[in-house]
């Protein structure tokens, strides 16, 4: 039974309890009929009791038999008003509400129900460590209901509609957004990795998923960032400063719980929200309990996930195998929206250069590039005449055959199965950090071949 459902059973019982009593006094004030209507009124409540627990815990819950012996007992109290002292009336009475009230509490098993409302799947590795821990708890219902989102055009009104729902992995249930009505569910917890409610330029999740309207549904609103940043310095003002705008949006103001990547982020997000907030004594307990560090679930998916754990399609086994049967060593190419935006005017220069000196050396080693899952999204939205250039980038490099170009949801396979990074500054390179991985960040003022990579 949910933790909700119990409360209103806790609830019942009460007004069993207070009925109780009014009717001692009915009794004590010789008022017979008020104390007769005051009985048939608990024994409907008491039946209503049992229908509603039978309707979730089945027939056979103990806490049944408990309200039908209090049926019981009203009816031979009513059948006998004239002979029972008040006291005893109230004694019995009171006695036969305990027992429903410690059955409540311990036969019947609460259940948490915890709801997962992930966007993109590409950016489920985010949260999936906390679903599988929950969803393995039997004493939780763990579910996991992707939700729609838009690109943005360039002027900020909604574009293309997508929904993901199909492209989680096969092992994670999904529940269609429609058919989970959040404001009468009422879930326990619900967990989030989209914190920008309208405030993003380049998606935008449907407006009931916003933050400001999920905490009005739930005990309890968590946000996991979907991404993973460099490790700060919290003493460094430089580093507080440069993560800022990640600690202050409509998500991480509006959770009540906020997970990030380490204790070091912990406060760097709680220096940046005590300077929003203001510093005082309540806001510093407030935001000691509302940031939590205990890491991320992206370092959880990919220093867990392994070559054996992953399925390589037959396209890229034609790259990555030489021509003796022996692997070639595999790059993954890591192209960041931040990175694009900063370095516009050269960035498909230098994408050029790189896949022409990898090209060279495709006999040894296979480049494996995978773009920002929002790469093309914001292109068309915030630099939209780069948008049929890109687009023809990805043509060019994908017909040419001989590298891997990497757009499925499955980021964990390319690091799995890749031996070096290349590429931008970005949570994927934390992620290759992470797990032991060669890293080389490309300079993307260096796009002519007679200079170095």
């Amino acid at each position: 039974m949910r933790k909700s459902q119990v409360k209103q059973m806790r609830d019942m019982v009460e007004i069993l309890y207070e009925a109780a009593g009014e009717i001692k006094k009915s009794l004590e004030k010789k008022n017979i009929e008020a104390a007769q209507t005051l009985l048939c009124d608990s024994q409907d409540a008491a039946i209503q009791m049992g229908e509603f627990i039978e309707d979730i815990e089945g027939e056979e819950c103990v806490t049944i038999g408990y309200l039908e012996e209090f049926c019981n007992e009203l009816v031979n109290i009513y059948n006998s008003l004239d002979e029972i002292p008040a006291n005893k009336v109230h004694k019995l009475l009171h006695r036969s509400v305990l027992r429903i009230e410690n059955s409540i509490e311990n036969d019947i098993k609460v259940i948490k129900e915890i709801v997962f409302l992930p966007y993109k799947a590409s950016m489920w590795d985010s949260l999936e460590s906390i679903w599988k821990a929950a969803d393995e708890d039997p004493n939780c219902n763990a579910i996991v209901i992707p939700i729609p989102y838009f690109e943005r055009n360039s002027d900020m009104t909604l574009g293309t509609p997508h929904y993901e729902g199909s492209e989680f992995p096969e092992y994670v249930p999904v529940t269609d957004w429609r058919k989970y009505d959040l404001k009468e569910q009422r879930p326990d917890v619900i967990y989030i990795h989209n914190p920008y409610d309208d405030c993003n330029r380049v998606t935008c999740v449907l407006s009931t998923f916003f933050s400001d309207k999920l905490v009005n549904y739930t005990d309890m609103l968590v946000y996991v960032p979907y991404f993973v940043l460099y490790e700060p310095n919290p003493d460094n003002e430089k580093h507080v400063e440069d993560i800022k705008h990640f600690c202050i949006t409509p998500g991480v103001i509006n959770a009540d719980k906020v997970i990030v990547q380490s204790e070091n982020m912990r406060k760097v997000y709680i220096k940046n929200l005590l300077e929003y907030f203001g510093d005082t004594p309540e806001n510093r307990k407030m935001l000691k309990e509302k940031v939590l560090g205990p890491g991320s679930p992206k370092f959880d998916k990919a220093v867990n996930t392994t070559t054996d754990d992953v399925v390589i399609p037959d396209e890229w086994l034609k790259i990555i195998q030489k021509p003796d049967g022996s692997r070639k060593k595999i790059v993954f190419y890591n192209t960041s929206v931040g990175a694009f935006l900063q370095n516009s005017d050269k960035y498909f220069d230098k994408m050029r250069y790189v896949f022409s000196v990898f090209k060279e050396s495709d006999d040894d080693v296979a480049l494996l590039w995978r773009p920002h899952p929002l790469m093309e999204s914001t292109i068309k939205s915030m630099r939209k005449g780069l948008y049929e250039e890109y687009m023809a980038l990805v043509a060019e490099y994908k017909a040419a055959g001989w590298g891997i170009y990497d757009d499925t949801s499955d980021l964990d396979r390319a690091i799995a199965i890749s031996d070096a990074y290349y590429g931008d500054h970005s949570s994927v390179e934390q992620l290759c950090r992470k797990v032991g991985m060669p890293v080389m960040i490309q300079n993307c003022e260096i796009t002519g071949v007679n200079d170095n990579v």
